[in-house]
């Protein structure tokens, strides 16, 4: 029981230390169908406290997972996710102790909302790889804003290695389809 305790403080950790700086693109720097643009994003501390609350935890160490479910909340400084579902992903990098667990990659489903300051992105799905630095957030609509300044979508990739983010339209049957942007005069887009 004490490695699922320490297994799972130790994948909060390293999923939140990463996540947050490829999490949204600066609204202002989107056009139509696929837009590409590089990516301010959230700023993590990583070495800040992380709270995670839920109304459930399942740890399964033979699968080298944790599952948080319902009301899923974690807090980080000034970020805050809330979910419905929280997967983790970790693997253990040998020794046999919790403290050699790191996270591979980490899956959010159901009303998956992330906030930083004035930044929000809204989506039913994400996930975040932490080997390749990509978050995927998707959904029926995947709505980035920043201030007043919003751009939906139904597909948003960002890569924090490369600082390059990605909004793909909804299109039906392959076809790519068109991101709605709402941009306010005068608003800061930073």
């Amino acid at each position: 029981m004490r490695r699922s305790d320490a297994a799972m403080r130790l994948a909060a950790a390293l999923l939140f230390a990463g996540t947050a700086a490829p999490a949204l693109a600066q609204s202002g720097q989107q056009a139509q169908g696929q837009g590409q643009t590089s990516s301010s994003g959230f700023q993590f501390g990583g070495d800040g406290p992380i709270e995670i609350e839920s109304d459930k935890l399942e740890v399964r160490d033979h699968d080298n997972i944790a599952i948080f479910t319902g009301n899923v909340q974690l807090v980080q400084g000034k970020l805050l996710l809330k979910t419905v579902k929280m997967t983790v992903y970790y693997k253990n990098s040998g020794g046999g102790g919790s403290d050699n667990a790191q996270v591979d990659h980490m899956e959010a489903e159901g009303k998956v909302y992330i906030k930083q300051n004035d930044q929000v992105a809204t989506g039913d799905q994400g996930t975040y790889d932490m080997g390749t630095g990509v978050l995927v957030l998707t959904g029926k609509e995947v709505v980035l804003t920043q201030g007043d300044n919003v751009v939906v979508g139904c597909k948003f990739v960002s890569n924090s290695k490369t600082g390059q983010s990605k909004l793909d339209g909804c299109g039906k049957g392959g076809d790519s389809g068109r991101i709605k942007m709402l941009l306010q005069p005068g608003s800061q887009s930073n």
